[in-house]
């Protein structure tokens, strides 16, 4: 995306171009069309960096004034979190007064120094931008190395009804349809983000998609209670309802999300190993992690039913499961396809989240498994 994109022109000829504040304030919310999240970070990183040391050096050159750089730090923070980045914490907001960049140099000791004055804005930028470029390399190899290409739908989850029914339509674009009960679950259709999928974008997906009207607690809201329906027992909840209380502690809208009841996910890391299309086929995932460190996690939670049958009620309608191999035979040779595709599977036995203790065991989990995964440093 160029530069000029973000400008319109001035009143008259020759004037210089102002920038469209209408368009970049529209950026904190969704990239114009045609073009990506992706595309728009770098045309601002770039646009920051080059106003920042244009107004350190020399001064000249520069596309943006004191009114409008506030406007544009808004709009690269808002994306760079679309895109689970963390945005630069800016000591300054503008290039003059009191919170100007003139002002922090000078009390920093940069006055006499046009490089000291280009290394702070480096150090500001240069790890978002080598974040970037990182994301730009993951791109290219989703586009250009081998394996299909065409759109595909991501996740297909939470169903709270009959259990859809889904066929591979194209197997070369891995172009998928639900045929039947597609009503009674949701489907993500947006490309899971390179660097995990967080519970603020699971929010604004649902927003955009089922609740355009609502403020960002009502949405969580409304997509909590959503996902809960999903879920078949007891301990599955307790699973879910130990987690998702962390959404309430600060920072929690930037933990990954928990995905309950996952049919279907596309994953085009796993294209990378040549052996499958990153299509990866189970009956279904209790709950799904796409975790920062670009780990992916699956939780499964195991009743009786994962490795044993019923025997008919007895004369006083007790039932018990009689153990059956080839249950359990089949539940671990999908597990070992699935670490081999890249995977982290754990299993919990649901009588152990039926005791007293249950909801300390996942808490301390949880706690252990998100400072295992946590965002890479920039």
């Amino acid at each position: 995306m160029e530069l000029t994109a973000f400008f319109s022109s001035g009143d008259g000829w020759g004037q210089p171009r102002v920038l469209d504040v209408g368009l970049i304030e529209s950026l904190r919310f969704n990239p114009p069309a045609g073009h990506t999240d992706l595309q728009v970070a770098i045309a601002l990183t770039r646009l920051l960096h080059h106003d920042f040391v244009s107004y350190g050096t020399n001064g000249q050159g520069r596309h943006l004034d004191d009114e409008s750089v506030p406007i544009v730090i808004k709009a690269h923070r808002a994306v760079l979190e679309r895109l689970a980045l963390t945005a630069p914490a800016w000591p300054f907001r503008t290039f003059d007064g009191p919170r100007g960049f003139g002002t922090y140099w000078r009390d920093n000791d940069m006055s006499g120094s046009w490089k000291a004055r280009r290394d702070c804005i480096e150090q500001l930028l240069g790890p978002t931008r080598d974040a970037l470029e990182d994301l730009q390399e993951l791109e290219y190899e989703r586009r250009f190395t081998k394996g299909p290409s065409g759109s595909f739908k991501n996740l297909i989850f939470a169903a709270d009804g009959e259990k859809p029914q889904i066929v591979l339509r194209d197997a070369v674009n891995n172009d998928v349809e639900i045929v039947r009960h597609a009503d009674t679950c949701l489907v993500y259709t947006d490309p899971p983000p390179p660097q995990g999928l967080t519970w603020r974008q699971m929010v604004a997906w649902w927003t955009k998609n089922h609740q355009p009207d609502a403020d960002a607690k009502s949405a969580a809201d409304g997509l909590y209670r959503r996902l809960y329906r999903s879920l078949d027992s007891s301990p599955e909840q307790l699973l879910m309802i130990t987690y998702c209380a962390r959404y309430a502690e600060a920072g929690g809208f930037d933990l990954p999300a928990l995905i309950p009841q996952v049919y279907l996910h596309y994953d085009p890391y796993s294209r990378r190993s040549g052996k499958q299309s990153g299509a990866l086929y189970r009956q279904r995932m209790d709950f799904l992690l796409l975790a920062p460190d670009r780990s992916r996690i699956v939780i499964e939670v195991d009743g009786v039913q994962h490795y044993g049958i019923a025997d008919p009620p007895d004369e006083k309608g007790r039932v018990t499961h009689r153990a059956v191999p080839r249950l359990y035979a089949e539940m671990v040779a999908e597990d070992r396809r699935l670490r081999l595709a890249g995977y982290e599977i754990y299993r919990f036995g649901g009588w152990e989240l039926t005791t007293p203790g249950g909801e300390q065991i996942l808490d301390a989990f949880f706690t252990e498994l998100l400072a295992r995964h946590q965002k890479p440093t920039l």
